[in-house]
């Protein structure tokens, strides 16, 4: 990917270090070998002594002179070697975030399992850079064949998928509905007595199809399911026996790790089962389901009579110390397993027997529904909806928060730092190593973006933060700790095998002159007002604060990596860098930095260029780190982040630079035509062979002008509480909002106006538009916020921006809803024309703040 946006690998959706990490939970000390005392008999006994003492002298001199030639040799070699490090991969000097005690102890064992693997239909891991990790395969049926369903993908075209509940911490219940089966799969974890770090967890797995049970035909009667247990670190897994018989014996494979110790993994069910099972040894696991698929079809081929009975079993066969275990559950449909992991665990452990009870069967089932009871009981204190909504709503709004919690992901790797072409450092792929690092964070699509994007992240916190504070800091810490010394965080984080089999080679290096929305302090506001205003418990408060007076120099430096390397020709002006000036390819040259990807700017993108958003990010920025010094009682040389923030929401200012009488909106400024179009022209490959291709082609010279299109970037002032509430400029947004031939439609406010000359244009031959027109929900909840907050200070348009604020959330909570129940999934966007889901389907991420919308909490951003 280049730059910030998600528009070029949208469209083409196709390792981890050996080292362990600084979380790994530390391991027992190792038992000092036993010495043997030396002798003090024999006549020589007054000699040895004298020669002991003597060489003792002697090794304490060589020791002493040993070491300081270490630290004279270390202070030598040491900044050499920091001066051959590239500033871009050098990490911030500062002490991590995640160091801080309240992310040691309970807290980062309460979070060590799991459902942290999201690109997957169901994966558990632990939150450690080598786990040993878990996971669920079927084979689904459509037209008669057989498909194996491993990694979320758009195309198994299931009918809905995702989770219902999940707290985020050791419960979630999902509902798979693939053709004509549903699979219910179900997540516990538990600290009993006598488990090992981290505790036991247990998964359950329901098994339905109506049809199955009408039908005579055999394939349609059998289910298959895989579970595997896969050791990233290569520890040896070990089977229970050559042939498996649960009912006999529930073990199905054990081993034993350094940070949780002795393991067993069992299954329990009261159904007749068939299971088999294959061993393999890899260092791949993000291949798994290729490796089961060659397994199944050896035996098919190799077995005339199981291809005409059409059974499909693996091949109860094992690799030599296979670090990867794959167990095949076979049954007629409905049929239900229940699997349990007991950490701490081996053949002598204590209470075995009854903590696999209490994990399986009707205890687990007890303990589900009492987690469910949970859930909906926190759901409805932190969102308070009962009384606002209908039921339709509320089952949307508990599937927002469970599938952005089930969202969560545990990823480590290296990111890849593009290099520009003048760089005199040596890399044959044009690209640069990040330092090995791990990252917790939500993910915006389980099937098209499982992975970390660190503008969509401060969206996400806006919901995470207002359910578990806990995890809230947690997520922002891991992305604060990801800054390098010049105070920038690589966008998109891309960690791993497994993130890196989803994304195309060509989208993954990150690009250090690029930045993106700072949103993380949108979340970091809201904290910050909380605690002025005695939202939180005394132990949250002082954690918060804690975490501020850690996290203020990163976000020092993260501020400033903005204001000087964003900044525009103009004092308090910033403009967006990483645009292509040389394309010929794009009707207009995408800004992806901004998020905002397609969103039409000045056609010819120079450093005289004033983008009205940023600047407006950029207040939001110091009007956070100006709360967060009074908070802290911080003295800033030199830097008063409070005359920063009244600079920038200067209003005289803001309007010579952005305001446009005519169209009564804010507007960009740069180097503009509005004449510029595609056209086809057919361009010379080479061998005498051509090709039509589409073509930029300008039909005027560029003038230095307010760029005419309105849209989100217009309404940023408005977003920011910019404009004084008894300004005319105020009534002006408000007729721009609910101007249907402008921005207002049925479903929420489109990203572009209808009457922009780029309203729904392709922006190259091959790309559809993105943010020229579509409806996005985060930008409405910013809508929403600011016309709720105007709604209340008392103005001449008070009583409109309440009108507009009721029509505006009515309609965008209705669309979403009836979408969700007629589909069964959030969308990144919504078609302004017809409200229907557009994008990335089972887009989980900023869309969730729907639910907010529901619940009515905009915080005070």
């Amino acid at each position: 990917m280049t730059g910030g946006g998600r528009a070029s690998a949208r469209s083409r959706i196709k390792s981890s270090s050996d080292a362990y990490g600084r979380n790994e939970p530390p391991s027992s000390p190792k038992p000092k070998p036993h010495s043997k005392p030396l002798s003090r008999g024999g006549r020589t006994h007054d000699s040895i002594r004298i020669f002991n003492v003597d060489l003792k002298l002697m090794l304490g001199i060589s020791v002493i002179s040993f070491f300081f030639i270490f630290l004279l040799i270390h202070k030598l070699v040491k900044p050499a070697e920091q001066s051959r490090r590239p500033r871009v991969v050098t990490p911030f000097p500062a002490p991590k975030v995640m160091d801080l005690p309240q992310f040691q102890g309970d807290h980062k064992e309460s979070l060590y399992w799991g459902t942290y693997r999201p690109h997957v239909y169901l994966g558990v891991r632990a939150r450690t850079p080598r786990s040993l990790i878990a996971g669920l395969m079927w084979l689904g049926i459509k037209d008669g064949r057989y498909f194996m369903r491993h990694v979320c993908q758009d195309s198994d075209e299931m009918s809905l998928y995702g989770w219902t509940h999940h707290n985020g911490r050791d419960f979630g219940h999902q509902v798979i509905v693939d053709q004509e089966m549903t699979l219910a799969t179900s997540f516990l974890k538990s600290k009993q007595e006598g488990s090992g770090y981290g505790g036991d967890w247990a998964v359950r797995i329901d098994l339905q199809n109506e049809k199955a049970m009408q039908s005579e035909e055999p394939w349609r009667n059998t289910g298959h399911l895989f579970f595997y247990l896969a050791d990233e670190d290569g520890s040896v897994l070990s089977l229970s026996g050559d042939t498996l018989d649960i009912h006999g014996n529930s073990l199905l494979t054990s081993g034993s790790r350094r940070d949780v110790g002795s393991w067993q993994l069992h299954m329990k069910s009261q159904e007749d089962l068939e299971v088999h099972y294959s061993g393999f040894r890899t260092p791949h696991i993000h291949n798994l389901s290729d490796l089961v698929q060659q397994n199944l079809a050896t035996q098919v081929y190799g077995n005339m009579t199981a291809r005409k009975f059409d059974r499909l079993k693996l091949s109860d066969t094992s690799e030599v110390s296979p670090n990867i275990v794959v167990f095949q559950i076979s049954s007629r449909i409905p049929f239900k397993i229940d699997i349990a992991y007991l950490s701490g665990a081996n053949s002598e452990s204590p209470r075995i027997e009854e903590r696999i009870t209490s994990l399986t069967g009707t205890s687990l089932t007890s303990q589900l529904k009492e987690k469910q009871r949970e859930f909906d009981a926190k759901f409805e204190k932190n969102f308070n909806m009962a009384n606002k909504l209908d039921l339709e709503s509320i089952v949307v709004g508990k599937a927002a928060i469970a599938n952005m919690l089930g969202g969560i992901g545990y990823f480590y790797g290296q990111s890849k730092i593009s290099l520009p072409k003048d760089s005199k450092l040596e890399s044959r792929d044009n690209f640069i190593a990040y330092w090995p690092a791990e990252l917790y964070t939500a993910v915006p699509s389980r099937p098209f973006f499982p992975r970390g994007f660190l503008w969509d992240e401060g969206f996400h916190q806006l919901l995470i933060w207002r359910w578990d504070i806990h995890i809230s800091l947690d997520i922002i810490g891991h992305w604060l700790d990801l800054m390098n010394v010049d105070g920038w965080i690589p966008r998109e984080q891309i960690l791993g095998a497994e993130a890196l089999s989803k994304v195309p080679e060509e989208f993954v290096a990150q690009h250090p002159t690029n930045g993106n929305p700072p949103t993380l302090f949108l979340v970091l506001h809201d904290l910050v007002h909380g605690l002025k205003k005695n939202k939180f418990s005394s132990t949250e408060s002082n954690e918060i604060s804690s975490f501020l007076e850690r996290a203020f120099v990163r976000l020092e430096a993260w501020y400033q990596w903005f204001n000087t390397t964003q900044s525009g020709k103009e004092m308090s002006s910033y403009y967006w860098h990483g645009r292509d000036n040389s394309t010929t390819r794009e009707l207009n040259p995408k800004t992806l930095s901004s998020g905002l990807d397609d969103y039409p700017r000045a056609s010819h993108p120079t450093e005289d260029e004033r983008h009205v958003d940023l600047r407006c990010w950029m207040h939001l920025a110091a009007d956070c780190m100006h709360s967060i010094t009074e908070l802290l009682g911080k003295k800033t040389e030199g830097k008063d982040y409070g005359i920063t923030a009244k600079l920038l929401s200067g209003f005289e200012i803001l309007n010579q630079m952005h305001f446009d009488d005519e169209y009564g909106a804010y507007l960009d400024f740069g180097y503009h035509t509005e004449k510029v179009r595609l056209s086809q022209k057919e361009i010379n490959v080479g061998n005498n062979y051509a090709s039509r291709e589409f073509v930029r082609e300008v039909l005027e010279n560029p003038q230095l002008r307010l760029v005419p299109h309105i849209g989100y970037v217009s309404l940023f002032p408005f977003m920011r509480r910019l404009i004084p509430p008894e300004s005319s400029i105020l009534g002006k947004q408000l007729d721009l909002i609910s101007n249907r031939s402008i921005l207002w439609t049925d479903f929420g406010i489109r990203s572009l106006a209808k009457t922009s000359s780029l309203y729904m244009k392709r922006n190259t031959e091959h790309d559809p538009p993105y943010w020229r027109g579509p409806i996005w929900m985060q930008m409405n909840y910013l809508i929403l916020s600011a016309l709720d907050h105007y709604s209340k200070e008392d103005g001449p348009f008070k009583e409109r921006a309440r009108t507009i604020y009721d029509d505006l959330r009515g309609n965008l909570i209705r669309n979403v809803v009836r979408k969700y129940h007629q589909t069964g999934f959030l969308f990144e966007q919504y078609d302004q024309r017809n409200g229907k889901g557009k994008g990335a389907r089972l887009f989980t991420g900023w869309t969730s703040l729907v639910l907010l919308m529901m619940g009515e909490a905009y915080g005070e951003s």
